[in-house]
């Protein structure tokens, strides 16, 4: 009895691990009998499960696997032509694309064109067919060998076999991208949730390293002004009009792409990175950033006609001086509305714009309150050379940036955290009284805050010390170069990640039967380095990825393999968003995609598990 009950789990374990087929296909001769050097038309049809579709035989490029028919190892036949019903023209939420296909039940004719040298008789004809059967969520990839089985005989009918109306042949060309198709994004599911969206990528903007420390400049700006309400609503005015301009007409120009791309343009990391140094060694107290004072007299005469030109102007380089970390938010949402037409592009970069302004709003108010409270001591100098530490600091990532994109392994993952040491111990040091500078009098007593604060910045710097020899650093690691012997994570994986090179990774994934897992990241990307540092390394991932070639493809580089890449992307998934990671088989076929940076493993497991 046991052994019975072993054997019906081990049938049943086995049959639950057969693959399924969503598709069952039967072909039959019309004729049954053909002469030699006569044509047979073979009716190849699929009965398809409900909710499932295959693609017709002329489904666009750059999209999903197209159904396939082939002529197996035979001498019975010496030509093939393909005819295929109207298929019907849907959107493809796995591809986001228009696609040509095939529900409930279709047949293919295959034309077959008998040898004059056939032997009479009974005879196999072996039909290869590959497809590709989808749901709305999730693709299998399948291939069926199919039998033609007929008789040929020589006394029957040479007659030619007529092709029913409805059906076309197939010349072997793929339609192109069907005019219309629209994206999947957050604009298709209704405009209050993508304009929601838009929202909440302006409020995340204000975290980004080239925004955040925007606050003190912008308050330092407000301080001191009168009608500190309204010169709020003229900043936040400019904010939203610069980006809504700046962003369409980068789009109009560039495309989706350009806007994703300056975001690791190396003149725009080195502006930044030189503005961030120079307002660091002016903090410092190195010099003192002022006006010429017939600039400073212009203004104040602009002032006393509206005041509007010096608000104005400051929203303009605000707009400019973040536009580099914001591009990837921006680049993704023009992305995704821009093929929506109308006025939805301008919409959501008017509603990002404003939820990137909403913050400085409040903090634009400050400075009045900030006014009617009392002056304490040397505690705004203390703030002012603490900032100007930790403002040095972030010019390094901008400096990496341009480092990373142009290749030049001067920043190395080693460099770089040994000047981040460096950086955020020396506050410590100087808040804790050790370190001399404006602010800190040698009588001054060591106040519980100032303990507290300066102990902070020291276990802070301390704490990167693991990271100069490979040790992970966390969420720090989308900032931080990833090691140069880190191929998905370091050492502490043994992935071996191909770089640019998709078509060496397709032929090895042929010749291996296995499948391709292609990442298009940026050298310059937060996100991929976070991916590759702490999502990749995990156990139940990295046995995943051990099952498929790897390949990076690079988009933000100045290279033309980042511009093949990009147009690969682009023209493939109709996004621009990186990290983008896509499975495709051996014969270039896109099985699953999955967009973005995720925290959760088990939904990226269950993307690397797609069948």
């Amino acid at each position: 009895m046991k052994g019975l009950s072993a054997a019906t789990l081990l049938t049943a374990a086995l049959l639950t691990a057969q693959p399924r087929n969503p598709v069952q296909w039967t072909v039959t001769p019309e004729p049954s009998a053909v002469a030699p050097g006569a044509a047979v038309l073979a009716k190849v049809t699929g009965t398809i499960d409900s909710g499932w579709h295959i693609y017709a035989l002329t489904s666009p490029a750059g999209g999903p696997t197209p159904t396939t028919i082939k002529l197996g190892e035979t001498t019975l036949a010496s030509g093939l032509k393909l005819y295929q019903p109207k298929p019907a023209v849907k959107f493809d939420p796995n591809f986001n694309i228009n696609v040509e296909a095939f529900e409930g039940v279709v047949t293919l004719l295959a034309n077959i064109t008998i040898s004059d040298k056939a032997a009479a008789g009974t005879a196999d004809i072996p039909l290869l067919l590959r497809y590709q059967a989808c749901t709305d969520k999730e693709c299998l990839p399948r291939k069926a060998t199919l039998s033609l089985n007929l008789k040929v005989d020589p006394a029957a009918g040479t007659n030619a076999q007529a092709i029913p109306a409805g059906y076309t042949e197939f010349t072997g060309q793929r339609s192109p991208a069907l005019p219309g198709a629209p994206a999947q994004t957050a604009g298709d599911q209704g405009l209050a949730p993508y304009l929601l969206l838009a929202f909440g990528f302006g409020l995340a903007a204000i975290f980004t390293p080239c925004v955040f420390p925007m606050i003190p400049i912008t308050l330092s700006f407000f301080l001191n002004k009168p009608g500190a309400l309204r010169q709020a609503i003229l900043f936040c005015i400019g904010i939203i009009v610069m980006f809504t301009a700046i962003g369409l007409a980068v789009t109009a120009l560039l495309g989706p792409f350009g806007v994703v791309q300056l975001g690791s343009n190396p003149w725009v990391n080195a502006f930044i990175a030189l503005v961030f140094i120079v307002f660091g060694l002016s903090l410092l107290g190195a010099f003192e950033i002022t006006l010429p004072s017939s600039l400073l007299t212009k203004m104040d005469q602009a002032s006393q006609r509206g005041g509007s030109i010096g608000t104005l102007l400051m929203g303009l380089t605000f707009s400019l001086t973040s536009f580099a970390c914001v591009g990837p938010f921006i680049g993704t949402l023009l992305a995704s509305s821009v093929q929506s037409g109308g006025i939805q592009p301008a919409l959501g970069m008017m509603t990002f714009a404003s939820g990137l302004a909403s913050p400085f709003f409040v903090l634009a108010l400050f400075p009045a309150f900030l006014q009617r409270m009392p002056r304490s001591g040397g505690w705004l100098a203390r703030v002012k050379i603490v900032l100007g530490f930790v403002i040095l600091a972030v010019s390094i990532k901008y400096l990496s940036s341009i480092d990373q994109v142009l290749q030049w392994n001067i920043l190395t993952r080693e460099r770089f955290l040994a000047v981040w040491i460096v950086m955020f111990a020396l506050p410590g040091l100087y808040l804790l009284g050790f370190l001399r500078m404006e602010g800190i009098r040698q009588e001054d007593s060591l106040s519980v805050t100032r303990t507290l604060i300066g102990a902070a910045f020291l276990v802070f710097s301390i704490s990167l010390i693991p990271g100069m020899f490979g040790g992970p650093l966390g969420e720090l690691d989308s900032y931080v170069p990833l090691a140069k012997e880190s191929v998905g994570g370091g050492a502490r994986t043994c992935q071996v990640w191909l770089k640019n090179d998709l078509n060496g990774a397709l032929a090895r994934a042929k010749a291996e039967n296995k499948r391709v897992l292609v990442a298009f990241t940026g050298y310059a990307c937060t996100n991929c380095h976070w991916m590759k540092a702490n999502m990749f390394p995990r156990p139940e991932i990295a046995e995943a990825l051990s099952n498929f070639i790897l390949v990076e493809l690079y988009t933000d580089g100045t290279d033309a393999e980042s511009d093949k890449n990009q147009q690969l992307q682009e023209s493939t998934f109709q996004t621009v968003a990186i990290p983008f990671y896509a499975i495709f088989d051996g014969d270039r076929g896109a099985i699953a995609k999955f967009a973005s940076l995720t925290r959760n493993t088990g939904d990226f497991l269950a993307f690397l598990r797609t069948q």
